[in-house]
């Protein structure tokens, strides 16, 4: 009998943890959504910047740092 206590509690705590575990994935998740949509919102309304322009520039985002880190490596072996 003490067991079976002891393991509803223990059950009941886990369960509790991964709960509060979940909802704070949830919350910094619309927290983030909400974040990014302000910020294309932003972009589009003082910019005239739509969102395929944004997705297209993180799209290339890896070619540009590629070619940064090919000229810095190149800079640093001709010194």
């Amino acid at each position: 009998m003490v067991v079976q206590i002891v393991l509803l509690i223990a059950a009941l705590l886990v369960s509790w943890l991964v709960f509060t575990l979940l909802i704070n994935i949830v919350k910094t998740t619309v927290k983030t959504a909400i974040l990014i949509a302000a910020i294309v919102l932003v972009l589009q309304l003082c910019f005239g910047i739509g969102p395929q322009v944004l997705v297209d520039q993180i799209k290339g985002l890896p070619q540009v740092v590629w070619v940064f880190i090919q000229e810095q490596l190149g800079n640093n072996q001709s010194q």
